[in-house]
């Protein structure tokens, strides 16, 4: 099997003992919403996996049936077979719609104000570790965004993104957080329960992020990034309110 990579091992490390088959099935669900694992890619086998998660064989053969049942992945048979990524999990709108009304204002800035300081971080790095061959992964990566066809597809290509280009800046613990922090968020971005959000801006974004890396301008890439983050925040608050306000007209009728 191929070394794994960075996220692949955030995505298989060992769980800890209270976690058994429902936290495999959440992770493995997560990476795959996050656009860290792809529809056709083949997962570990299943003795790798079990050694990863720490976890029995009847323990992971629970998560992964669970997984089949939802129609995320599939087991095929013979010298080429293994478990594939079949689909993106389905986005649960009125999880995402309960998360906004739930969430405060200020638990929202926040989660940005976590954000910015990591990829402020990441940034700077990324421009002082970032190879040669990072550079045309990220823009091919930047414009997967704008090439997605629906908003379930954007999240991932978006959160890829992110987690590639923290990947560049070859930190282990500011990917891990970086994957955290979209897990967060990424899919209340995309998911369109008020105003859609312009994948157009955003891809232009990333674009100006790749540039600024490849550059080597430190200083520009973190402003870039710092109002990326910005005008992401301001896009939740604005669908928080939004949905917020609908929702006290709805229980004054």
């Amino acid at each position: 099997m191929a070394s794994p990579t960075l996220f692949h091992l955030q995505i298989y490390r060992t769980l800890p003992e209270i976690e058994r088959a429902d936290a495999i099935v959440d992770r493995i669900s997560k990476a795959i919403a996050l656009g860290l694992l792809k529809v056709g890619e083949r997962l570990p086998p299943e003795a790798a996996l079990s050694e990863m998660f720490g976890v029995g064989g009847a323990t992971l053969r629970e998560a992964l049936a669970a997984l089949r049942g939802q129609g995320v992945v599939e087991t095929r048979r013979g010298r080429s077979g293994g478990t594939f990524v079949v689909s993106q999990p389905r986005t649960q709108t009125d999880v995402i719609r309960d998360w906004f009304l739930s969430t405060s204002i200020s638990e929202i800035r926040d989660i940005g104000d976590e954000h910015s300081a990591i990829a402020a971080t990441t940034i700077r790095l990324a421009c002082e570790r970032a190879e040669a061959h990072d550079f045309d992964r990220l823009q091919e990566l930047a414009r997967a965004l704008v090439l997605a066809a629906t908003p379930e597809a954007r999240a991932p290509a978006d959160s890829r993104f992110h987690v590639e280009l923290a990947i560049s800046a070859q930190s282990p613990r500011l990917a891990a957080a970086e994957i955290r922090l979209q897990e967060e968020t990424v899919q209340q971005l995309w998911t369109p329960l008020t105003v859609p959000f312009d994948p157009e801006q955003a891809t232009a974004e990333h674009l100006e992020l790749v540039r600024a890396v490849a550059q080597d301008q430190p200083e520009k890439a973190q402003k870039l990034v710092l109002e990326h983050i910005r005008r992401n925040i301001f896009h939740l608050i604005d669908t928080k309110l939004t949905l917020g306000y609908a929702q006290s007209i709805q229980d004054v009728q």
